[in-house]
């Protein structure tokens, strides 16, 4: 074969290798999609699986009163102003002297209010004047709250006896127990029912106090015709959420 056909032989493979090409390209597969794994579904059915639970919880701490809290006042009438009020200063003098000498601390006495004013027959006819003066005191020593109250009663007619009140002088301490006693019931119930719905208890999901009720106060007179201070409570209820899985 001379150089020249064997030239135009070679020019023709490389023509048909050319047209070739393509329809090769075209008849090769198409590489597959890269997909993202899948999630486990064991992960899905758990998150599907999961509920919340909520329960109410409530703590009720009580403890003896240690304090008694005695509201008093004197009260005075008189023709003119300035005799009423200084007619109800003395009398004020007097009733805090009584409570000093029943045993109140002296730092534990103190004025509540003072008022003054005219009183009429027909307005604006002035008949005469009124003038009050409140005090509060703190009875630490509960024994001697009826000696107190004694010395109250025999200041004169111008004293008036207000009313009385016993509390626990360590509050903040009751409304701590509560809380704690108010979230453990909550802590019961949902193990309960986590244990009824055949599920495990999870984590908190929410927690709420639903308002704490201030140490009750009350006191009564027992058969000797003492002051029997009876016993102060506090009440914290609290809703809780916890998931169940």
């Amino acid at each position: 074969m001379t150089k020249f056909s064997v030239a135009l032989a070679a020019t023709a493979f490389v023509f048909a290798a050319a047209q070739a090409a393509p329809a090769l390209a075209a008849s090769a597969p198409e590489p597959a999609p890269v997909q993202s794994p899948a999630a486990p579904a064991h992960r899905v059915r758990a998150a599907a699986e999961t509920v919340e639970l909520s329960v109410v919880g409530r703590g009720v701490v009580q403890a003896p009163s240690d304090v008694m809290r005695i509201n008093v006042g004197v009260e005075v009438r008189r023709e003119r102003a300035g005799e009423a009020y200084a007619a109800v200063k003395v009398a004020g003098l007097k009733l805090t002297r009584a409570l000093l000498a029943a045993g109140v601390a002296e730092q534990d006495v103190r004025t509540s209010d003072l008022s003054l004013g005219a009183e009429y027959d027909k307005y604006p006819k002035v008949v005469g004047y009124r003038a009050t003066e409140g005090a509060e005191a703190l009875v630490r020593d509960l024994s001697r709250a009826d000696a107190v109250v004694d010395a109250v009663a025999g200041v004169g007619e111008e004293v008036r006896l207000n009313g009385i009140s016993f509390e626990v002088s360590k509050e903040a301490a009751l409304v701590k127990a509560a809380r704690a006693a108010a979230f453990r019931d909550a802590q019961h119930k949902a193990r309960q029912y986590a244990v009824l719905s055949g599920r495990r208890l999870g984590r908190v999901l929410k927690l709420e106090e639903e308002g704490d009720s201030p140490p009750s106060r009350f006191a009564m007179m027992s058969e000797k015709g003492s002051i029997n201070p009876g016993h102060g409570s506090v009440t914290i209820t609290v809703r809780v959420v916890y998931e169940l899985i």
